[in-house]
């Protein structure tokens, strides 16, 4: 921790004593907060004047990370994490809250994603980056805006727009581990009402694994494709339509674990990590009133996905090549699952000036269903389930100046959900529930610029049933959860404008956790093999603080620097875990992890960078990122490692052209991205108890080249 605070302190010192020395007549090399708009909220509001935590991460930096998903680029933003355990990181974790895997049982997520406008939460896989301009991370819950699936807080993704002339982008990507990828972009007027926009992507790579007992080095491949469209029809100025479609074919290797804890695989039933989604939206605005505008929001999204994987990581024969203490066994799990979710969002917002009282009503419907097919070796038929719930709400945020600098912002939703679940092992629940949340913030903007807000915010999630029929009786459903979080923020800029800082603190306070755990029960006899029966249960209570921090800084017309960081401490209280590793189930004593971090909860993570612009066409880029180790589980204490990794790109831009050389991940360091620690899957060992871990990103050396006109 003492190397992390020098080097962040470090870091963020070297800016102040450049600026200083500098011209204060300088050419932006990065926007501005005022100029960047966070278009989640119910108004959009340029980044420093939210009162709330957040994070904007736009196309240049995208397209500087080569980031083909957002799981590349997560890091850049304080206190967000994500888990691995598939072939993408799919399932983020906000101020250490968040789900970290899928199997059987239906999930009810903490932290919402939505891609223009089409509620994509839970199905992490499907945030491909292609033409997004920028990603919006709001921390804290979102109990407002979003309701039961933002209790941790939001991801919103925004592609670009239709262009009022015609223009275009190509793209081409070559890099190491067979990864080759085009994008192309074309937008442009149709008629002077209408506009269009469409972009089309194809990302392969042979993945890092090498299959040992195959001979192939792509059983943990990616092949992604990715198409977007948009319409925006402008009949009149005070009604516009935004029509928006998204195409997903994701058809991804996963070959992730070896007995050996090492990037080769022994598996002689490679996995897999399929995705086909359709979705679609419709956007509304009409300023129906000189003192209101109406805004309608439809959206409908399908998406078929399969996640299979060779669950004994071995080949058949295994001992016949190896000395076993115990008899290997040979198994294949398998998940279908269909997902079908429709929106329906409709609100009247009032048309006025910053320093007038402001309104927001509205109401929203959802309703989403999921159907899901387990194919399992050991499974004499296949299991099958349905999901649905229906969720209705009510929602207002009133804006009222109280003085000349200071602003009060109410808001409050209130919802109904009704879920009904069944399953071909009989098990059948109705849960209804209602639910309510919302914010309050006071906002003070200085004399000088900028804005200093203290916020008090309210979020929930949902409960919900456990479905294996396996687990106890009072195991079989588990309570709603509620968040209480408190923030205290500042925005501002310094330097004539050439600094940008953003940072909170906050302290957060959970009622009835929803935690996951895992039972592991051996298939036959006493020893594993085993199955593993996830359930969700709650513990009593818990507590999370910390702080985050952002800057982007100017430091001359060549030289630009940007750092974030954050910190968090988080613990469970009264949590006496049943399902622990060391707990002892023949006489009943738990495992009491009372002041235990929460899972997915780092103590800090930071990001720092610098970009120089050589001269009028070469500029390089240099980037650094870490984090502390954390646990993977409330099961076990397995962790990730603590660790810093290193970024380059080498640019050349000319006329249209843009040509670049980069790295990721220089050192070439291991990062563990999800683990394992309760249960042993090597038959050569007895089935002994160890962890087992899936590694991130090795070293990847590349080349881009972009046309653009």
């Amino acid at each position: 921790m003492k190397g992390f605070t020098l080097l962040a302190g470090t870091a963020l010192a070297l800016p102040l004593a450049v600026a200083a020395e500098t011209n204060a007549e300088t050419e932006n090399a990065f926007e501005t907060e005022d100029r960047i708009l966070v278009t989640a909220d119910f108004r959009q509001a340029g980044l420093g004047d939210l009162s709330t935590s957040a994070t904007v991460i736009d196309a240049e930096t995208l397209r500087a990370r080569n980031a083909s998903h957002i799981d590349q680029v997560l890091n850049l933003a304080p206190n967000v994490n994500f888990s691995g355990g598939a072939s993408r990181g799919g399932f983020f974790q906000i101020r250490g809250i968040g789900e970290r895997s899928q199997f059987v049982e239906p999930i009810n997520a903490s932290v919402g994603l939505v891609i223009d406008g089409m509620d994509m939460t839970g199905m992490g896989g499907a945030a491909t980056t292609l033409d997004i301009q920028q990603v919006e991370i709001l921390r804290g819950p979102q109990g407002t805006l979003l309701g039961a699936n933002a209790l941790a807080g939001m991801i919103n993704l925004v592609s670009g727009s239709p262009t009022e002339t015609f223009a275009g982008r190509f793209e081409t990507t070559v890099a190491e581990f067979g990864t080759r990828a085009v994008e192309g972009v074309l937008s442009g007027p149709i008629s002077e009402t209408l506009g269009y926009r469409v972009a089309y992507s194809n990302y392969q790579s042979d993945g890092f694994q090498h299959n040992a007992f195959l001979g192939r080095s792509d059983t943990d491949d990616l092949d992604e494709q990715t198409l977007r469209t948009r319409l925006r029809w402008q009949p009149h100025a005070d009604l516009g339509v935004d029509l928006t479609a998204l195409y997903l074919d994701i058809n991804n290797g996963f070959d992730g674990f070896s007995l050996d804890n090492t990037r080769t695989t022994l598996s002689d039933e490679p996995g897999h990590d399929r995705n086909e989604t359709l979705a679609a939206s419709a956007r509304v605005q009409w300023r129906a009133h000189p003192a209101f505008s109406v805004e309608g929001l439809i959206s409908r999204t399908t998406a078929d996905t399969e996640y299979g994987f060779d669950e004994d990581w071995a080949f058949v024969g295994l001992c016949e090549v190896f000395e076993c203490l115990a008899s290997e066994y040979s198994s294949f799990d398998n998940y279908l699952r269909d997902n079908d979710n429709t929106t329906l969002d409709l609100r009247l917002v009032s048309n006025t000036l910053a320093d007038e009282p402001g309104w927001v009503v509205g109401a929203y419907y959802r309703d989403q269903s999921q159907s899901l097919r387990r194919q399992w070796t050991f499974l004499e038929a296949d299991f099958r389930s349905d999901f649905s719930d229906e969720n209705r709400a009510v929602y207002g945020q009133l804006d009222l100046p109280l003085a000349e600098r200071w602003r009060l912002s109410a808001g409050a939703r209130f919802e109904r959900r009704d879920a009904d679940y069944s399953d071909s092992d009989g098990a059948r629940f109705g849960p209804t529930e209602n639910l309510w949340g919302g914010k309050l913030a006071l906002e003070y903007r200085p004399t000088g610029g900028g804005l200093w807000y203290g916020s008090v915010s309210r979020g929930y999630k949902a409960g919900g049933v456990n479905s294996n029929s396996a687990l106890p009786d009072d195991q079989r459903e588990f309570d709603t959860e509620t968040l209480w979080n408190y923030e205290l923020g500042v925005k501002n800029r310094f330097l004539q404008g050439r600094l940008d800082l953003r940072a909170a603190l906050f302290f957060q306070d959970r009622d009835d956790v929803q935690t996951r755990q895992s039972l592991v029960v051996p298939i036959a006899g006493d020893a594993c093999p085993c199955q593993f029966i996830d359930y969700t249960t709650n513990a009593t209570a818990g507590q999370s603080y910390g702080m985050e921090a952002e800057l982007n800084w100017e430091i001359s017309r060549r030289l630009g620097a940007f750092a974030s960081l954050g910190l968090l401490r988080s613990r469970f209280d009264d949590f006496l875990n049943f399902s622990h590793l060391d707990a002892d189930p023949e006489t009943g004593r738990p495992v009491d992890m009372d002041g235990r971090d929460l899972p997915h909860a780092p103590r800090y993570q930071f990001a720092l960078g610098a970009v120089y612009q050589i001269d009028e066409r070469w500029f390089v880029r240099l980037e650094a990122e870490g984090k502390d180790a954390f646990f993977f589980s409330s099961r076990h204490e397995e962790k990730s490692n603590t660790y810093q990794l290193a970024h380059a790109r080498l640019g050349y831009r000319h006329d249209r052209w843009d040509l670049s050389l980069w790295v990721r991940n220089i050192t070439n360091k291991d990062v563990r991205v999800r683990g394992f620690g309760s249960f042993g899957n090597d038959p050569r060992k007895g089935y002994a108890v160890e962890p087992y871990y899936q590694f991130g990103e090795p070293r990847v050396v590349g080349m881009t080249a972009a046309y653009a006109f």
